[in-house]
């Protein structure tokens, strides 16, 4: 039995997290693809209203996953995806026309929308024992505002990702690094044959630099360790603390090193105008052999690249600096926050929070790149080798996750001050002035 569905909806309603159900019989009743959704009651004729930033093509393989809780309870899900999602969540809720649920990538937001607007319903007790059984605190503790869960986990991705080619590695005998060192005598190795070892951009329109602030991130966490990686994020710490001063320069003996960078593409100053979704492919040619992006970077590969563990393109877990830090992962996610609680509202936030719903999802993505930290979640239910990668680190217990820090960071820092910075630093502005600067941005 899944353990989902043992959590029936308790029957009442208060303001402490706790659910309430409808009257009569649900449609599902007695149907064992509907035990755990039936509990709700009889929820024909209702509708949940569903916005996010998720738009076409990506939009419907979620649509296709909230058809079994349609079948089973007789509700409706209304699904509105919008690229202006972040400005208009706001908007919305502010002018009192709030959805009855959103998918917030950001902590920051869920943060400020908690906060500012006193409008976002805690999670009823089904939700956060689904929280409580299928994810680890620390994916918890990023839908938690001032002790409250706001927001369930959602989906995931990992971003500690290094990209290789497994045809090139067996050609030349080299093997995957399990530690930083190893990869630096590797980098080494390959750089002593006259190829460039790493290639990489970080064009992204407004965004550009964004690509720096997760590496920064990823080795930071392996460096300094968890805590100090949210001390900073919080801004417990200074953005130029002398940990984080020596984590960038550990990025930039790679980023910053004529000798290792950047292969099939030019100097290091072409970094910063190469777009990142082209940074890693001179590793189809032979032109370099390493490219730190994360997992969706797979959907950039042409098509007809062998994405396997034998093929053209394939990527290893970035490797540890420090083993006192365990197993670190940067990556990011959604969460799910209500801004009503009516019995349809709640049984879909359950659905949602549910093993149920990870493995409907999964397989409603024939094509692969989606997965969840949800520890419930199949990975034979996945396609792409590297979704299966990700799931299975993040569901590891000795993962260590690191939400994306820019995400969580106010916007003058973390969607400005940090992703300027961090171009002009590859363009030849010192650590010590880059971080100074981002330091006094921020508000």
């Amino acid at each position: 039995m899944s353990a989902s569905l043992v959590l029936a909806a308790c029957g009442g309603d208060d303001d402490s997290g706790g659910s309430n159900k409808a009257e009569g019989k649900a449609p599902g009743q007695g149907k064992a693809e509907c035990e755990g959704l039936t509990e709700w009651g009889d929820l024909t004729g209702k509708t949940v209203k569903m916005y996010t930033s998720i738009v076409a093509p990506e939009d419907q393989p979620h649509i296709d996953s909230y058809k079994l809780f349609e079948t089973c309870t007789g509700a409706k899900v209304d699904y509105e995806g919008s690229k202006e999602f972040e400005a208009q969540l706001v908007v919305r809720v502010r002018s009192g026309n709030p959805p009855d649920l959103a998918y917030i990538p950001q902590p920051g937001l869920l943060n400020t929308l908690v906060k500012d607007t006193g409008k976002v319903v805690e999670v009823p007790d089904t939700v956060s024992a689904n929280v409580d059984e299928f994810w680890s605190d620390s994916w918890r503790g990023y839908g938690t505002v001032d002790g409250k869960l706001y927001a369930a986990p959602l989906g995931a991705n990992m971003k500690s990702f290094v990209w290789y080619s497994p045809k090139m590695f067996e050609e030349n005998g080299w093997e995957i690094p399990t530690t930083w060192d190893d990869m630096i005598a590797l980098s080494d190795t390959i750089a002593a044959t006259g190829i460039k070892p790493w290639c990489a951009g970080i064009g992204s329109g407004d965004a550009t630099g964004w690509p720096v602030t997760d590496w920064l991130e990823d080795v930071l966490l392996r460096d300094a360790g968890i805590d100090v990686y949210n001390q900073w994020v919080a801004h417990e710490i200074p953005f130029n603390d002398p940990q984080i001063v020596s984590a960038l320069d550990r990025v930039g003996d790679i980023l910053k090193n004529d000798k290792y960078v950047n292969g099939g593409i030019g100097d290091v100053k072409s970094i910063a105008t190469t777009i990142f979704q082209d940074g890693g492919l001179p590793i189809l040619k032979g032109k370099c052999a390493l490219h730190r992006q994360a997992g969706f970077y797979a959907a950039n590969w042409p098509e007809g690249t062998d994405v396997s563990e034998t093929g053209d393109a394939f990527a290893f877990y970035l490797p540890t600096t420090n083993e006192d830090n365990g197993k670190p992962v940067l990556g990011g996610g959604e969460f799910v926050a209500a801004f009503d609680d009516r019995p349809e509202v709640q049984a879909f936030q359950t659905y949602l929070s549910s093993d149920t719903w990870a493995n409907e999802k999964a397989k409603a993505t024939p094509q692969g790149g989606w997965i969840s930290a949800n520890n419930g979640l199949d990975t034979a239910n996945l396609v792409s080798p590297i979704d299966v990668v990700s799931a299975e680190t993040l569901a590891d217990p000795e993962t260590v996750f690191g939400f994306d820090g820019s995400d969580q960071m106010p916007a003058a820092v973390g969607s400005g001050s940090f992703w300027k910075e961090m171009t002009a630093w590859i363009t030849g502005k010192s650590t010590a002035d880059a971080l100074k600067a981002i330091e006094e941005s921020w508000p």
